[in-house]
Formats: C-alpha cells, sequence, structure tokens
C-alpha cells in the first residue's frame, strides 16, 4: 500500500512546492524587478556563440533560476544590444555537463537497435538535450507580478506530466516564448519561435495544452526513425556512428545497419533551418569550460501575429527565463519576472 501512495504523495508534494513558490514569486516582486537595459550600438554582434567586444557596452544583469532536474540550479547573466533594426541578447549560463544525447538509436549485442530513454511520460531527464526559454508577456493577467508562473499549472493532466500543463489564464491572452535547443536547432542556427495562449490540455485539439508553434513553410526538426519504429531511418554521411547526436536534412544518408558493431550509436534526430515566421531568431550556443554561452538576433518589429514587437522603445517589456539541464520538462525557473528598457 505504501508504495501505491507513493507516488501520489510526490505529486501532491510538487503541486505545493510550486504553488507555495508561486507565492513567492508574487510577494519578491512587489518591490524592485530585475531591469536589463538594451544600449543602443552601431554595429552588430556576429551570432556565433562568441563573445565579441561589442558586448562590453551592455550592462550585464544576473539572474537566479532553480528548482530543475539534474543540476537544479544556475546563474544566467544577460545582456542586450540593439540597432536601428534588430535586437540582439547575449545569455551565459554554468551547466555541468554538455548535453547532446537526445534520444539517440544504439545498436545491440543481439543485433537489434534501441533508442535510448528512461521515461514513456515526456519526462526524459538523461538522453537529452540542454536548452534555454525566454517568455514575453502581451497580456497574459499576472505576468507583470509573477512572470512565467502565471502560465503553470501544476499536477493538471495528463498523468505524469512532471509540471503540469501550460496556458495563460484567460481567452485572448498570449506571450511569445523563445525556445532554443541544444540538438533541435542549435546545429542550424536558430531559435525555436513559439507562443502560449489559453488552450487547455486535449489529447487529440491541443497535446500541449497552450504551447504552440509559430508557423513555418519549411525546415525544423523530425524524429530519426522507420515507420514501424524499430530502427533509424537515416544516418550520418557515410553511415559514420554518433557524434554528432543530429543529422542534418541535407546530408541525411540512408540507413545501413552492416555499417555498425554493438554499441555504436545513430541520432534520433534530423534537422534543418525553419523557413517562414518560426525562424525569425537567429542564434548560436557554444559550450565551454562549464558554461554556455548563446547569442540570437531579431528584429525589432516582426510580420508574426504572435510576436512580441519592440516597436515602442520607451516602453518596459517584462519577461521570465528558464533553464533546461538535459531536461525535457523539468527545468530550472525564474522567480518573479524581469523587464527589459531600451537606453536611448
Amino acid at each position: 500500500m505504501a508504495q501505491k501512495a507513493q507516488p501520489v504523495l510526490v505529486a501532491v508534494a510538487t503541486v505545493s512546492l510550486i504553488a507555495g513558490l508561486l507565492w513567492i514569486a508574487v510577494a519578491r516582486t512587489a518591490g524592485q524587478q530585475p531591469e536589463l537595459v538594451a544600449v543602443k550600438v552601431t554595429t552588430p554582434p556576429v551570432i556565433d556563440g562568441a563573445v565579441d567586444a561589442v558586448w562590453n557596452q551592455a550592462k550585464p544583469i544576473t539572474i537566479r533560476v532553480t528548482g530543475g532536474a539534474n543540476q537544479g540550479s544556475h546563474d544566467v547573466v544577460l545582456r542586450a544590444i540593439y540597432t536601428t533594426d534588430s535586437v540582439y541578447f547575449l545569455a551565459q549560463w554554468n551547466d555541468q555537463t554538455e548535453s547532446l544525447r537526445r534520444f539517440p538509436w544504439e545498436k545491440q549485442a543481439d543485433g537489434s537497435w534501441k533508442q535510448l530513454k528512461t521515461s514513456t511520460e515526456h519526462d526524459e531527464n538523461t538522453y537529452y538535450e540542454d536548452k534555454f526559454a525566454v517568455m514575453w508577456n502581451n497580456n497574459i493577467s499576472g505576468f507583470e507580478q509573477s512572470g512565467c508562473f502565471a502560465t503553470c499549472h501544476a499536477g493538471e493532466k495528463p498523468a505524469g506530466s512532471a509540471y503540469g500543463n501550460k496556458y495563460t489564464p484567460n481567452p485572448g491572452e498570449w506571450g511569445d516564448i523563445w525556445h532554443w535547443k541544444a540538438v533541435r536547432t542549435n546545429p542550424v542556427g536558430y531559435i525555436d519561435d513559439q507562443y502560449v495562449d489559453s488552450a487547455r490540455y486535449d489529447k487529440d485539439k491541443a497535446p500541449e495544452a497552450g504551447r504552440h508553434s509559430d508557423p513555418k513553410t519549411g525546415g525544423g526538426y523530425t524524429d530519426n526513425k522507420t515507420a514501424d519504429g524499430k530502427l533509424p531511418a537515416f544516418a550520418l554521411p557515410g553511415n559514420k556512428p554518433a557524434p554528432p547526436f543530429w543529422i542534418l536534412d541535407a546530408e541525411k544518408t540512408p540507413f545501413d545497419n552492416s555499417k555498425y558493431k554493438a554499441g555504436d550509436q545513430v541520432p534520433g534526430i534530423i534537422v534543418a533551418p525553419f523557413a517562414g515566421d518560426r525562424g525569425d531568431i537567429r542564434a548560436k550556443g557554444v559550450y565551454a569550460n562549464g558554461q554556455w554561452s548563446l547569442e540570437w538576433g531579431r528584429k525589432l518589429t516582426t510580420p508574426g501575429e504572435k510576436d512580441v514587437q519592440f516597436k515602442d522603445l520607451s516602453k518596459a517589456y517584462a519577461f521570465g527565463i528558464a533553464v533546461f539541464d538535459n531536461a525535457q520538462v523539468r527545468h530550472s525557473f525564474q522567480m518573479g519576472v524581469a523587464r527589459m528598457v531600451f537606453q536611448r
């Protein structure tokens, strides 16, 4: 009986913890909010993950994120600069490991293939990738005080969902999500442009609740598997074993089982640059010496219907950040909210 009750107790404890953290987040934002000042420059940075001298013109702020899987907490140093038509960001955070093995295939001793994972509940924290996310407020109730917590609904179905569902409190409310992924988007130099609205979880109509991707006209990422799901469909050039743990769509090669021995691995994902609205944020992250350095940039205004628009440079823009340390959903989160202002 005790063993059967344990998952329920853990779930209740998780809901209570997040509810408590929400109260703390609101209380802490009653005073001064962290302020990121975007400084105007004449020459933009090169989006390559290397920290150009131009970043010395920007004043850094540090935001601590906590509560995630694996390392659990991180100190994120943020900088922002802008030009006449674009805005750029640099985020650097400590991470003990560079995590790039996202559901790789591995050949077994009996000749079969197995896709490596430890969870079947959309809650992988071993064979996954590092990620970083920013959420910008458009008109979400409570976001200006509690940040991303305004969209979090812990303990809701589907059963086993680690952090519950994400959606805005009321219809018509939405926020812009910028979701960088070390395996699925970094190799092709982009951030995944997404958004959150008020959609509730529905296994057929809204399996990810209120989180959606912006429209695209091409590119993106797809799982590397055959129709029956028993083998990888494609391989790296020359059927070389991994690493890397992604296959560029332009270089994918038909999978040849005879080229591999037991223990060899093949990437579980095929990637290509986004085309269309979903691909309007260029980005590059580099891992070195226990730290990620991520640069990204975007036009101040875009045609995207669910994109934050930085068209009023006298306005403060509220945002929240999250770090995923080799975690599918159990991210480290910011307590409260920050805001960005433009220095003019």
